[in-house]
């Protein structure tokens, strides 16, 4: 693990904890959400903040200075099961990568069907 990602893997606990206080969870789910995800050589858990976009049951997530990063890794190809958690409603999705002509590295994630 390089130094970035040693800080990245601080600053994100704090976050995380931040996420989870009651009167910060509705401020921060406006922009911030929470995945979680099962690394695949791992097959531990690990919970990331991200910053997203939503457009009904997709959910746009950017990956800056991905050659800093390795979790993105985890949704290459067929991509992988994640759960996002914006402001403290868990749902479950499917995570792929995506790249863009301009060179740009997205995660896209399709929310599950909501079944009554």
């Amino acid at each position: 693990m390089n130094t970035f990602q040693k800080s990245a893997a601080v600053w994100n606990k704090l976050f995380v904890t931040l996420m989870k206080a009651p009167v910060l969870e509705k401020v921060l789910g406006k922009s911030t959400a929470l995945i979680t995800y099962t690394g695949r050589k791992s097959g531990k858990s690990f919970s990331l903040p991200v910053s997203y976009k939503r457009d009904g049951d997709t959910i746009a997530v950017a990956v800056l200075m991905p050659d800093k990063k390795n979790w993105w890794r985890n949704f290459d190809g067929d991509g992988g099961r994640v759960m996002v958690e914006i402001a403290g409603v868990a749902s479950p999705g499917h995570a792929v990568t995506v790249y863009d002509p301009k060179g740009r590295m997205s995660i896209s994630i399709t929310l599950d069907p909501v079944t009554n």
